[in-house]
């Protein structure tokens, strides 16, 4: 299956891990000390393709795990947190969206597939 997705798959599963780690920075905007984290995706999607690395969901689990960072505050903070809540609201809608254009292809991809195959 992996080979009829071919990019696309790893690259939504990536999207996935990057939108978890952006609400999570949105569910601790308030929480001292909390500092937030992203994904940079460019870095993770070559890891997970790497034929050298492992297989399947741990090469994503991997990828994702090795591009986390922690990004810094655009504003000091008295309580330590890094989280400002606009900018993540915007990285949030951006990853969205982008996750919607991968699952779109991906759809449109599996739906070419049952039409070859029922022949409708």
């Amino acid at each position: 299956m992996s080979d009829f997705l071919g990019i696309h798959g790893t690259a939504l599963a990536l999207r996935e891990q990057r939108l978890q780690l952006l609400s999570a920075n949105l569910a601790n905007a308030d929480t001292p000390d909390f500092k937030a984290q992203d994904l940079d995706f460019t870095t993770a999607l070559r890891s997970a393709l790497q034929p050298d690395g492992a297989a399947g969901g741990d090469a994503i689990g991997s990828a994702a795990q090795g591009a986390r960072y922690a990004r810094p505050s655009g504003q000091p903070s008295v309580d330590g947190n890094t989280v400002d809540g606009e900018r993540e609201h915007a990285l949030f809608a951006q990853a969205a969206l982008e996750y919607r254009a991968s699952l779109t292809f991906v759809e449109s991809k599996v739906r070419g597939m049952l039409t070859a195959i029922t022949g409708q």
